[in-house]
C-alpha cells in the first residue's frame, strides 16, 4: 500500500483523462498519484461482471480512428504523447453505421470510416443540400477546435448558414449529440467540430476485447512510468489557503499534499470538494449542473446478431419524431430516439467473432425520475423501460425471422440508469457528459487546481485522454 503524504501532482479520478494525465506526468519524472474512490479504473468507460460474464459500459466505439500512416490527428497525437504503439490497442474498424429517422427509419444516411460514403449519401438523399454540406465540412476542417480560449458560438447557427433542410440538420446533430453533448437542443460549435471530425471525418473502431484492452494498456504505461494509484481511496475535501489548494482530505481522514492537483471528476463535483472557506473566497465560481443522462439496455445472445438478420450495422442512431429533441425528458426515459450498438459488427477479421452476441441500446433519461425510487419501484421501472427501449429500437433494425426469435436467443440482460451513473462516477444528476459550460483552459479559482476530462471540453474517449495530456502539458510540464 502506498503511504506517501506528498506528491508533485495528485490526480482525482482514475478515468481515461486522469490515467492519461498521470502517464504523461510520470514520463517526465513527476511523482504522481491517482486517487480513485472505486475499485475499478475507467470512470464512464469501464466494465463490470455478473455471474462471470463481463459487461462493458460507456465504450460503444473509439472515435477518431485513422488508419496507419495518417498523421496530425488526435489518435496519432495521443499515441505519441503516451508512447503507445497503435498495435497495443489492436483497433478493429466498424463495418458501417446509420442515422435512421422516421417512424421506421425511412430517412437514412449510411457512413463508414471512409468519409466519401457519407458525402455520397447526402448528395443522393438531399441533392439540394450537397453544396452546403461540402461547405459545412470545409468550415469544420479549418476550425481550430483545440484552441483553449475560443469564444463560444452556437453550432445550430453555423450549420444553418450552410444547411437549409431541418431534417438533414437534425440527422447530422443526432450522432454528435448522443456521443458528446452536455447541452440541450444545441452544441457549441467547437464541440460540434470536434465530434464531426471524430465520427464522420475519422471514424469508429474497437479492440476485440473492448474497453478492457484500452484500460490495460493505460495501466501498464502508468505503472511502467512509475506512477502510483490508490484505489477505494476517494477524496472528500480540498482545503485551500491564499488562492491555492493546500491539501486533499481522503475519505479515511488522511491528508495528502501536492504541488499541483488535477481533477477529472467534473467541474461542479470538484467545486463541491472545496472547503467552505474557499467557496466564500470565490463566490462567483458556482457552476451550472448538467441535465442530460441516459439509460442503456444490454442484451446477451446465444448467437451472433447476424443470425437474426442484424449483421450489417455497427451503430444506428435513431429518431422517430418530426424533429430531434435532444433534451432531458419529463418521463423517466425518452425512447423516441437513441443509439443501437452491436459490438459484434466490427470487422475483427476472418473467422474471428465475439463469443456472445451483444446488443446495447441507449436512450435519454431523467435522473430525478430514477433517483428516489425504492428498490422494488426501481426494479419495476427497469423492467418496464427495458421493454419500451427494446420495442422502440427494433423498429430501426431489419425484421426478425420470427416474433420470438429475440427472446429465444437472449441469454441474459442488464440495464444501467442515471442512478447507476451517479453511483459509479459521482456525476451530479447522472450527467454523463457533465456540465453544459466547458472550461477549455481547465482553470479553477485555485491557482494550482486544474480540471481535465468531461468538463474541460475535449470529447470522446480519445478526447478524454487528450484532455488529460493537454492539461498536464499546459499547466505543469510547460511551466516546469
Amino acid at each position: 500500500m502506498n503511504t506517501a503524504s506528498h506528491y508533485d501532482v495528485a490526480i482525482i479520478g482514475a478515468g481515461m483523462s486522469g490515467l492519461a494525465a498521470g502517464i504523461r506526468l510520470a514520463h517526465f519524472g513527476k511523482r504522481v498519484c491517482i486517487f480513485e474512490r472505486h475499485n475499478a479504473v475507467g470512470g464512464l468507460n469501464s466494465f463490470y461482471s455478473i455471474a462471470g460474464r463481463k459487461f462493458d459500459v460507456g465504450l460503444h466505439a473509439m472515435t477518431n480512428f485513422v488508419r496507419p500512416g495518417v498523421k496530425g490527428t488526435p489518435l496519432t497525437k495521443l499515441l505519441r504523447q503516451l508512447r503507445i504503439d497503435r498495435a497495443e490497442f489492436a483497433l478493429c474498424e466498424q463495418k458501417q453505421s446509420r442515422i435512421a429517422f422516421g417512424p421506421r427509419g425511412e430517412n437514412s444516411l449510411r457512413f463508414t470510416n471512409d468519409f466519401s460514403v457519407l458525402e455520397a449519401e447526402v448528395a443522393a438523399r438531399f441533392p439540394a443540400q450537397a453544396n452546403g454540406f461540402r461547405a459545412l465540412t470545409a468550415a469544420v476542417r479549418t476550425f481550430d477546435d483545440v484552441s483553449l480560449d475560443a469564444a463560444p458560438i452556437s453550432a445550430r447557427e453555423v450549420v444553418r448558414r450552410h444547411i437549409g433542410d431541418p431534417l438533414l440538420e437534425d440527422m447530422l446533430f443526432c450522432p454528435l449529440m448522443y456521443y458528446g453533448s452536455a447541452t440541450e437542443h444545441d452544441m457549441e460549435f467547437g464541440q460540434f467540430a470536434i465530434m464531426f471530425k471524430a465520427l464522420f471525418l475519422e471514424g469508429f473502431a474497437r479492440p476485440f476485447d473492448g474497453v478492457r484492452v484500452v484500460l490495460r494498456v493505460l495501466l501498464e504505461k502508468y505503472r511502467a512510468a512509475g506512477g502510483e494509484r490508490r484505489m477505494k481511496c476517494g477524496v472528500k475535501k480540498i482545503t485551500a489557503h491564499a488562492g491555492k489548494a493546500t491539501a486533499l482530505v481522503l475519505d479515511s481522514g488522511e491528508e495528502i499534499t501536492a504541488d499541483h492537483i488535477i481533477s477529472s471528476i467534473g467541474a461542479p463535483e470538484t467545486e463541491s470538494l472545496l472547503s467552505e472557506q474557499s467557496k466564500i473566497e470565490h463566490p462567483k465560481s458556482k457552476i451550472p449542473l448538467g441535465r442530460l443522462s441516459f439509460v442503456e439496455t444490454i442484451s446477451i445472445l446465444n448467437c451472433q446478431p447476424a443470425a437474426l438478420g442484424w449483421g450489417s450495422d455497427t451503430i444506428v442512431f435513431f429518431n422517430d419524431s418530426p424533429r430531434f429533441d435532444y433534451a432531458r425528458p419529463s418521463a423517466p426515459v425518452d425512447p423516441r430516439s437513441g443509439v443501437i450498438c452491436i459490438p459484434n459488427n466490427f470487422d475483427f477479421g476472418a473467422n474471428r467473432t465475439l463469443s456472445d452476441g451483444i446488443v446495447r441500446v441507449t436512450c435519454l433519461a431523467n435522473y430525478d425520475q430514477w433517483a428516489h425510487l425504492s428498490e422494488e419501484e426501481y426494479r419495476a421501472a427497469k423492467a418496464r423501460w427495458f421493454a419500451e427501449v427494446q420495442r422502440s429500437a427494433r423498429r430501426f433494425l431489419p425484421p426478425l425471422p420470427s416474433d420470438d426469435a429475440l427472446s429465444r436467443a437472449t441469454v441474459t440482460t442488464d440495464m444501467f440508469t442515471p442512478r447507476t451513473i451517479t453511483k459509479f462516477t459521482g456525476h451530479f444528476n447522472g450527467a454523463i457528459y457533465g456540465a453544459p459550460q466547458k472550461i477549455r483552459d481547465g482553470r479553477t479559482p485555485l491557482a494550482n487546481l486544474y480540471l481535465c476530462g468531461t468538463d474541460q471540453g475535449f470529447l470522446g474517449i480519445v478526447g478524454a485522454m487528450l484532455s488529460g495530456i493537454s492539461m498536464a502539458n499546459y499547466h505543469i510540464l510547460q511551466k516546469g
